[in-house]
């Protein structure tokens, strides 16, 4: 009788959960969300830290699902040359060699690109299937935050005073540039492995590119981020995300939908990166660069030593950024329900500690420049700092002498005596 009892109550368990994933989602919506993602492979690698590598046939990524793309003849490298690009790296760290880990465990065939394989279990960790990849939706506040000058004034543009909107859920510490075209931006992020408290929390080092109204901005963005809802653990991770609606409706994380075609087959998108920078230790960093190709107005992303990993095509892309940026960010960002409230989350930014620790204890974006149609790396013309929560999270526009560009220094423990 008691084994009659049990199998009936394991019946019951199981049934509900092949029909319920995380009270959200059925099983059947989970098993056809990963026949889509994952495409079939020419080859596989098992990587040390346990991701799942497929080798897919360059035209059978994902991108390619996308309607607009059916007839799509994939770039295979950009077709434009920076003029400063190759001097600038004479600037550069020497700790730029940065790896992944699956590079360990395999190579990709020519024609193919590597891919992380999305489990049953990735799925299961998201708010619903529909939610998977994407960030949660950006909601702003009536009121706004002002954005400090690095020679501490006030900025403006055209006499106007600059105001950012504050945004629900999210806490940023960035360098900010806008005012003008932009059809690049690059910098050299410090590669770090902050604490991330929560499963449904994330912290990032990134740069975006925007444009648009403040409320419906599109943007396209890349860095590395600790985000275990989507990967998970806690390792230190390469990540592209973008959205044409502010993250209402569009847009994802690395291949999760139709919207970046890859054409790197050495590179993955969500793969672990390493080593890691120690507090006043080995630095290591990673170079990112986004830029506008002028003949196809695609938005080409390059990391490391100059190596194009992808594209996000103009025709399925958006509607101001087919121009030009407006606005480009460098900096990080925590994710949190508990931020801007009390009990603050103790998600880390950066290195987990604040901007004015400077080399070797905060995180910092060395070597940061734009492109316009000059086609010419530069600094900004004009910066200013800002940041959500400044006892909790900083920015530094640091200038070490006269004649040396500035280094932007962010971060933060979180929670702490000043942030409860």
């Amino acid at each position: 009788m008691a084994n009659f009892i049990f199998r009936v109550f394991l019946t019951l368990v199981l049934s509900y959960l092949c029909n319920r994933v995380n009270g959200n989602a059925n099983f059947k919506d989970v098993e056809e969300k990963l026949k889509q993602l994952n495409k079939p492979a020419v080859k596989t690698i098992q990587s040390e830290d346990g991701d799942i590598i497929d080798c897919v046939d360059i035209y059978k990524q994902p991108a390619f699902d996308h309607p607009a793309l059916k007839n799509h003849v994939v770039q295979m490298k950009p077709s434009f040359d920076l003029k400063d690009e190759k001097l600038s790296s004479k600037n550069e760290p020497a700790e730029l060699a940065v790896f992944q880990t699956w590079q360990r465990s395999g190579s990709c065939p020519e024609g193919t690109v590597p891919i992380r394989r999305i489990r049953r279990e990735d799925l299961l960790r998201a708010k619903s299937v529909q939610q998977f990849g994407r960030k949660p939706h950006e909601a702003v506040l009536n009121s706004s935050t002002t954005i400090e000058h690095r020679d501490g004034q006030l900025p403006s543009i055209n006499t106007t005073a600059v105001a950012l909107p504050i945004i629900v859920n999210r806490s940023a510490a960035t360098l900010v540039t806008l005012g003008y075209n932009y059809i690049g931006a690059k910098g050299i992020f410090n590669i770090w492995n902050p604490n991330v408290e929560a499963q449904d929390e994330y912290t990032t080092a990134q740069i975006w590119l925007k444009a648009g109204p403040g409320d419906n901005f599109e943007s396209i963005e890349s860095g590395w981020t600790v985000n275990p809802q989507l990967y998970g653990d806690k390792r230190t991770r390469l990540f592209v995300h973008w959205t044409k609606d502010s993250y209402k409706t569009t847009g994802c994380f690395d291949m999760t939908c139709s919207g970046f075609v890859q054409t790197s087959s050495q590179h993955v998108l969500g793969g672990s990166i390493g080593p890691v920078s120690t507090e006043f230790g080995k630095q290591y960093y990673l170079r990112v660069g986004i830029y506008m190709d002028p003949n196809t107005a695609n938005w080409w992303l390059k990391i490391g030593k100059d190596i194009p990993v992808g594209y996000w095509p103009a025709s399925t892309l958006m509607f101001y950024l087919n121009h030009s940026s407006t606005m480009v960010e460098w900096g990080g960002q925590v994710y949190s329900s508990n931020v801007k409230k009390k009990p603050h989350t103790k998600t880390g930014m950066g290195s987990g500690k604040f901007a004015t620790g400077l080399k070797g204890n905060a995180c910092s974006i060395l070597n940061i420049a734009i492109v316009d149609f000059s086609m010419q790396l530069k600094y900004p013309q004009w910066v200013g700092t800002w940041a959500d929560e400044q006892y909790c999270y900083t920015a530094l526009n640091y200038q070490e002498g006269y004649g040396k560009l500035p280094i932007f220094y962010f971060g933060g423990p979180g929670q702490n005596y000043n942030c409860p």
